[in-house]
C-alpha cells in the first residue's frame, strides 16, 4: 500500500540532524497563520495590479481577478513558507503567463537548504512531449528500471496528464512551454515533490525490453546523512587559487573554438551577465578578432542555455551579426513612474526610484516610457563583423535578451535558426529592469519586471517564441546515446555545404 507524506510534513524530513548545526535561527518547519498569509498575498496583490506592466497581456483582468480571490480563499489556517509557495504563490504567478514573475523561496530557506539532499522521487527524467525517458536513477541499486527507459505513468497519472498538472506551477512568457520541458527535465525529482508531495513508495510505469506496458514499486530515495563535513586529519586538503576557480566559471558561462577542417567557429554562450560585463564584452571582441583572423567561414552560435542578462551585450552581439540597423524595442512601457508607496518591500526600490525619474516619459497612452530603447538605432560593426552562414541554436531556455537577439537576426538571409521554440516571447516580454518583492511575513520574494517591451519589427501577438527555421527536436535513441543532434546536425549541414 503506498503511504504518502504530504506536503505538510515535507521540511521534517529533510535532514533535521543537520538544522541545528547551520542557521540556527531559521525554522523551515515554521508555520505562518491565516492572516500573516493573508497580509502577504493582498500586499502582493496590491503590487502586481498597481506596477506589473503586463498583468492582462494574457490573462483578461476578469479571469486574473477569479484567480487572485480563489487563491486568496486557498490559504489554510497556517502554513509554511514552503507550503505558502508552492501551493499559492506558484500557481497564481503562473496564471500571469510572464516568464519574469516567479516566486522564490526567502534568503533563510536557501542558505538552510544549501548543500542538504533531501528525499525525493528517485527517477531523473527528460521530458519532451508526452514522452518521459530516465537519464538517472538515484536508487542505484534498481535492477529494474535503467537510463533509457521509457516512463508511462507515475502513481496512475499518465505522462501527459503529469507534465500539464506541473506546468501550472512554472512561469512562462505567454504560451511558450518549451522552456518549462527543460526545467522539469533538469531535476525532475524536485518538481515533483514540490507539486506532487512525497510517497513512500511509488507506483512507475514503464515500457519494458519487449515493448509491454508493465508497473513497478519503486522506493523513494532517502539520502544517507552527510557525514562529508567531518574533517580527517590525515588528508591533505589543496586549496584551489580563485583566479582558478574564476577562470572555470567563466569558461562554463561562454567558450569559443575554431573547426580548421570545416571553417567554422563555435560559440557557446550561456548568458549575456555572468561573469561581469566587462569581461563578456571583451569576450566577444576578441572571438570576432580570432574569427577574422582565422577566416572562418561559418559561425555556430549556441545560445540554448541563454537566459538573457544584460541587453547592450545582446546588442553588440547582435551588431557584429545583422546587417542592417536596428532597435531593440518599439515599445518600452510602465503603467508607473515609481514603485512607490511600496518601495521599502522592493529591492533597491528608493535607488530604482531615482533612476526610473530620469529615464522615463509620459505619453499620450498613459504610460510612462524608456525612450532610449524605442528611439535608439544600433548600427552594425565595421570591423570584424561576420558575413559568412550563421547556424543560431535555440530552444525553451533560450530566454529574455537572446531572445531579443533571436528576434534580431531571424530572416536575414546568412542565418538559420535551428532546434526548437524559443521560452521567450516572440511578440515581447516584460524585464529592462527586474527587482524582487520580499514580502514582509514570509520573506517570500517575487519577480516584478517594471517594463512590458514590444520588439522591434514585432509579429503578431500570439503567446509563442522565436520559431527555429530548422526544427529539430528530441529523439528517444538521442537521448539514450547521450548524442547532441542539434549540433551534429549542424556540423553535417556545414560540411555538405562546403
Amino acid at each position: 500500500m503506498i503511504k504518502k507524506f504530504f506536503l505538510p510534513f515535507l521540511v521534517a524530513i529533510i535532514l533535521c540532524a543537520s538544522c541545528a548545526v547551520s542557521n540556527k535561527n531559521y525554522n523551515p518547519n515554521k508555520k505562518f497563520s491565516r492572516q500573516q498569509l493573508q497580509q502577504d498575498y493582498s500586499l502582493l496583490r496590491n503590487i502586481l495590479e498597481n506596477k506589473h506592466p503586463a498583468l492582462y497581456w494574457y490573462t483578461p483582468k476578469d479571469s486574473m481577478n477569479y484567480y487572485f480571490d480563489s487563491l486568496y480563499n486557498n490559504i489554510a489556517d497556517s502554513m509554511t513558507e514552503l507550503q505558502f509557495g508552492w501551493q499559492v504563490l506558484a500557481p497564481l504567478t503562473q496564471k500571469i503567463h510572464c516568464g519574469h514573475t516567479s516566486f522564490s523561496m526567502s534568503k533563510p530557506w536557501n542558505k538552510y537548504i544549501k548543500d542538504k539532499t533531501i528525499p525525493s522521487f528517485p527517477l531523473h527524467l527528460k521530458v519532451w512531449g508526452d514522452t518521459m525517458i530516465v537519464v538517472g536513477n538515484l536508487n542505484r541499486k534498481d535492477s529494474i528500471i535503467k537510463n533509457g527507459t521509457l516512463i508511462t505513468s507515475v502513481n496512475g497519472i499518465r505522462n501527459h496528464q503529469m507534465v500539464k498538472l506541473l506546468f501550472q506551477y512554472l512561469p512562462l512568457d505567454g504560451y511558450a512551454d518549451n522552456v518549462n520541458y527543460i526545467r522539469i527535465s533538469s531535476n525532475f525529482p524536485y518538481y515533483h515533490r514540490n507539486v506532487f508531495g512525497i510517497y513512500k513508495n511509488y507506483r512507475v510505469g514503464y515500457i519494458d525490453s519487449l515493448s509491454d506496458e508493465k508497473t513497478t514499486l519503486l522506493p523513494y530515495f532517502n539520502p544517507a546523512p552527510d557525514t562529508s563535513h567531518k574533517k580527517n586529519k590525515t588528508w591533505p586538503v589543496t586549496k584551489i587559487p580563485k583566479q582558478i576557480i574564476k577562470q572555470e566559471r567563466r569558461k562554463s558561462y561562454r567558450s569559443m573554438e575554431i573547426d580548421s577542417i570545416t571553417n567554422t567557429a563555435i560559440i557557446s554562450l550561456n548568458t549575456f551577465s555572468n561573469g561581469g560585463g566587462r569581461h563578456l564584452r571583451s569576450f566577444i571582441k576578441h572571438s570576432f578578432k580570432t574569427i577574422r583572423q582565422q577566416r572562418a567561414k561559418n559561425l555556430i552560435l549556441d545560445l540554448r542555455s541563454n537566459g538573457g542578462g544584460d541587453i547592450n551585450m545582446s546588442v553588440l552581439l547582435t551588431k557584429y551579426l545583422r546587417n542592417t540597423s536596428f532597435k531593440v524595442a518599439d515599445t518600452a512601457s510602465a503603467v508607473a513612474k515609481s514603485f512607490n508607496p511600496y518601495s521599502k518591500y522592493i529591492r533597491q526600490g528608493f535607488m530604482n526610484n531615482i533612476g526610473l525619474f530620469f529615464v522615463t516619459k509620459k505619453k499620450k497612452d498613459g504610460a510612462y516610457h524608456f525612450g532610449y530603447w524605442e528611439r535608439h538605432w544600433f548600427h552594425p560593426k565595421t570591423n570584424n563583423h561576420f558575413d559568412g552562414k550563421i547556424y543560431v541554436l535555440i530552444n525553451g531556455p533560450t530566454f529574455s535578451a537572446s531572445t531579443l537577439f533571436c528576434n534580431a537576426v531571424k530572416g536575414q538571409n546568412n542565418v538559420t535558426l535551428v532546434g526548437e521554440e524559443t521560452g521567450g516571447g516572440w511578440y515581447g516580454n516584460s524585464g529592462l529592469l527586474i527587482p524582487d518583492i520580499t514580502l514582509p511575513e514570509t520573506k517570500l520574494r517575487v519577480r516584478l519586471p517594471f517594463f512590458k517591451i514590444v520588439q522591434f519589427n514585432h509579429v503578431q501577438k500570439n503567446g509563442r517564441g522565436v520559431c527555429p527555421d530548422i526544427f529539430i527536436p528530441p529523439t528517444t535513441e538521442g537521448v539514450r546515446k547521450g548524442i547532441d543532434r542539434k549540433m551534429e546536425i549542424v556540423k553535417g549541414i556545414i560540411k555538405e555545404s562546403n
